[in-house]
């Protein structure tokens, strides 16, 4: 056979060939577009204002946390959300996540399937999902759908926000923590009119170790000053020869704070990795006597999550020498533990242990560099995490932002904990704890306060303790 009859001949195979392959991938991509275009119906408002007087329907909200709790965000008429309406965020399906390296060794699978059964949506619901970008609520209607769930429509929620007739519900305090979408706006120079009446906003980025040590010059939000969490908990022995990392005194705190450029009328943002770090520091300030404190939502998983650039450069702060009030300006952020033995006898307090039931029972004291393992009989057992003293999984949705309230208050209906009376929330050493805090003050809860030294301190002190299951 002659080599252009061949070459003929293979030619042909492969356009053969290649027409097949064409058509295979055009079955493919009809295929594809088909899943895509699956569509659900769209409910008038109407017909959500009926659904949410029906038992077996559910309402989610398909927008950020910030939407959810009362930020009026891209474009939105107004913050909050539908009375009645609960969370569940398109972003949760793709924020970072690292399914194999968790605190609680759970997949995002896992979680999602447990957010799911705390909000009761289950096969038999209807549920209606809203948006107001026309994008997330499809995502998440396409998620459900797969979860088994059959009943799914959807609302355009602009219609709702846009009428002023509609209520709308907000925390009280939802801007105590900020989306990371404004901290973007204010470290570019564009600060949203009306966010402070502050002449000075210091953005700080809150870890433990130095500037080379913490991360800090691997990333971080722009223009932010970096915080070593030892400089306002130095480690130093107070009793038996073990190192401790209590709150430093105020004295210390106030030259901290001075140093980073902060007076009682500066607006602060705090940030970082890691939000149980930043509420920390947040109510450090808030204590001292700062005015405006902000938290960023979510920390570096919600501003990564917008596509937003870090900083790998080391920011060095303008120092102040008059904070210009005394100091703590607000000593009942903060409660001691001779104040804590006080509340226990109160019938109006409840000291809340928010850490591990292994911590709780005494099974473990939680932390590597400290044996004795207990409670402070008394405390009522609030929850925090799983498996780790730096777990809060239980007040955090899996972008790290604060679970709704109605979960939060859901929980401590199950624990016992009234929110009506003086709350003094504790753990081993105070992180915990001050993130929660700080989710009871955005929920409104003024009567609250951290136990800031925690079971360590009062423990190591020689404070009596119990162990056990209280429950048996």
């Amino acid at each position: 056979m002659k080599k252009r009859q061949l070459s003929l001949i293979l030619a042909a195979a492969l356009t053969v060939g290649l027409l097949s392959a064409c058509a295979g991938k055009k079955e493919e991509t009809a295929s594809s577009e088909k899943a895509e275009k699956v569509t659900y119906e769209s409910v008038s408002t109407e017909d959500l204002e009926n659904a949410l007087k029906e038992e077996n329907t559910i309402v989610l909200d398909a927008r950020s946390q910030d939407s959810y709790s009362g930020w009026a965000l891209n474009g939105d008429a107004r913050g909050g959300h539908i009375p009645g309406a609960d969370l569940f965020s398109a972003f949760w399906l793709t924020c970072d996540y690292d399914d194999k390296e968790n605190l609680e060794g759970l997949t995002r699978k896992e979680v999602l399937k447990k957010a799911l059964k705390n909000k009761g949506i289950t096969s038999d619901k209807q549920v209606i999902v809203y948006d107001t970008n026309g994008k997330d609520a499809k995502e998440v209607c396409d998620y459900l759908a797969k979860q088994g769930i059959k009943q799914l429509s959807t609302y355009d929620a602009k219609q709702w926000l846009s009428d002023d007739s509609k209520e709308t519900e907000s925390y009280l305090n939802y801007d105590m923590y900020v989306p990371a979408s404004v901290v973007n706006e204010i470290v570019s120079g564009n600060i949203p009119e009306g966010f402070t009446a502050s002449d000075k906003i210091v953005v700080l980025d809150v870890s433990w170790g130095s500037e080379k040590k913490s991360g800090y010059l691997d990333g971080h939000v722009p223009t932010s000053v970096h915080i070593n969490t030892d400089s306002f908990e130095p480690p130093k022995v107070y009793a038996n020869d073990i190192e401790e990392w209590r709150l430093a005194d105020p004295a210390t705190l106030e030259a901290l704070l001075l140093k980073n450029g902060i007076t009682k009328d500066s607006c602060v943002i705090v940030t970082g990795p890691e939000p149980m770090a930043a509420c920390r520091m947040a109510v450090i300030c808030k204590y001292m006597g700062v005015e405006d404190v902000q938290v960023m939502s979510g920390g570096l998983v919600t501003w990564r999550g917008e596509g937003y650039q870090l900083e790998k450069k080391a920011n060095k702060p303008e120092a102040e020498s008059d904070f210009g009030t005394e100091v703590p300006a607000n000593p009942q952020w903060i409660t001691t533990i001779e104040q804590a033995k006080e509340g226990l006898q109160d019938p109006g307090s409840i000291l809340v242990d928010n850490r591990t039931w292994e911590e709780y029972i005494g099974k473990s004291s939680g932390y590597d560099y400290y044996d004795v393992a207990g409670r402070i009989e008394g405390a009522v057992f609030g929850h925090a995490g799983i498996g780790s003293s730096s777990s809060v999984y239980y007040y955090r949705n899996i972008d790290k932002t604060m679970r709704t309230s109605s979960d939060i208050l859901k929980l401590w209906e199950k624990d016992g904990i009234d929110p009506q009376k003086h709350l003094m929330f504790m753990c081993g050493s105070g992180w915990r704890a001050a993130e929660i805090l700080w989710d009871a003050k955005v929920m409104g809860l003024e009567n609250t306060s951290l136990y800031s030294d925690g079971w360590i301190a009062w423990s190591n002190e020689g404070n009596p303790y119990v162990t056990g299951d209280p429950t048996k």
